[in-house]
């Protein structure tokens, strides 16, 4: 490789500032692309090409972008997000105030990945303010950085373009499943055609107690029935564990805790194949058989269809507080299909989906790591 060459930004940058475009000036049909500061944190990366907003602004008064661009929040809310560098691929596109806009003649694609990754930090420590972060030209002009030729800035920004174009891809693949599974979990709440059942017909409370020391697990939203150690970075286990409830391969654990979008708690299938151990204040529940365990775990992930089967149930405590008991968990009913085979094809169906679901998202973090291990190999 060749050598690369040591310059001030200011030394290959000239700066300037966007200007003002209001939340009430968007336009869905907006004859004019914008793009507004807060958008740099939500939506767009190191490459925009595809700009999300519109607006009918009279376009005298805008400030527009040239091509290659490089844009960078003016002020924000933490040091750390006030780091984040865009290239404009496009002319003519409105740029809103709050931001920093670099021209340049290098690449601004190399220049974004390299101020978001190798400078981060340093940007974010010439950030002032405290409620409030700016951050002014002057100071970005003091940035020091390694530049490569010309050509090499142009093979290393497209290689990586490359790999952040397949991560966003592999997003909208993970969006769409998880937008699938949404929507068949919402079918089976409103499928009028099944049969109305009480939870206590198709689960019964498992009472047994962990005497075998197993390990302990936790329950979240996102990761459902999971080691406590890998999920929380420690186990918040009492020493004596012997009260806690064991959870068989199969078994709905409800765990009562009020979380985001849970207020009356969450309730998960466990699908570790061997027997575990969760705190005594978790219901367990063994299933009629293993596939309504699987429906009643997709169809509860729906925080719509959790709350609206718990709400019914809650008895409020002497301190105000969420009381349902473990027997009176199985006291309401939900739509369910009585035909074996039908329960069998459902269940199947929504596991293909979710484990779909896990390998394209473990296929994003392979992709995620790759491009974070080449950002610290290439710019040096």
């Amino acid at each position: 490789m060749e050598e690369w060459e040591t310059k001030k930004l200011g030394e290959i940058a000239t700066f300037s500032k966007g200007k003002g475009i209001s939340k009430s000036d968007i336009e869905e049909n907006g004859i004019i692309e914008c793009i507004r500061y807060g958008e740099l944190y939500t939506h767009y990366r190191e490459v925009i090409n595809e700009i999300k907003s519109k607006t009918n602004v009279n376009p005298s008064t805008l400030v527009l972008s040239e091509k290659n661009d490089v844009i960078i929040p003016a002020s924000g809310e933490t040091t750390i997000d006030i780091a984040t560098a865009s290239c404009v691929l496009k002319s003519g596109i409105a740029l809103g105030g709050d931001l920093n806009i670099i021209k340049t003649n290098i690449n601004g694609i190399f220049l974004s990945y390299y101020l978001n990754s190798k400078k981060k930090m340093e940007i974010a420590n010439l950030a002032q303010g405290i409620s409030v972060v700016h951050l002014y030209s002057s100071q970005l002009a003091s940035l020091s950085l390694s530049l490569p030729k010309l050509n090499e800035q142009n093979r290393i920004s497209s290689f990586l373009a490359l790999i952040d174009e397949r991560i966003q891809t592999q997003n909208k693949i993970i969006e769409q499943l998880e937008t699938l599974i949404k929507g068949l979990c919402q079918n089976l709440a409103n499928n009028k055609q099944w049969e109305k059942q009480y939870l206590r017909n198709i689960l019964t409370e498992r009472k047994e107690t962990n005497k075998d020391n197993l390990p302990i697990f936790s329950v979240s939203v996102s990761k459902g029935v999971i080691n406590q150690i890998e999920y929380l970075g420690r186990s918040f286990a009492s020493k004596n564990t012997t009260n806690y409830n064991v959870v068989h391969f199969g078994d709905v654990v409800y765990t009562k805790s009020p979380t985001g979008e849970f207020p009356y708690g969450i309730i998960k299938q466990s699908f570790i194949s061997e027997n575990v151990a969760v705190s005594p204040l978790y219901g367990v529940y063994e299933p009629k058989n293993v596939c309504i365990g699987n429906i009643l775990h997709y169809y509860f992930n729906s925080p719509i269809n959790a709350n609206n089967y718990l709400h019914s149930l809650v008895q409020k405590g002497a301190k105000n507080t969420i009381n349902i008991t473990n027997q009176r968990f199985l006291d309401n009913t939900i739509f369910l299909p009585t035909d074996e085979k039908e329960v069998e094809n459902i269940a199947s169906l929504l596991n293909n989906i979710d484990q779909k679901t896990q390998t394209e998202e473990a296929i994003l973090t392979q992709f995620e790591n790759q491009k974070k291990y080449l950002l610290n190999q290439m710019f040096v």
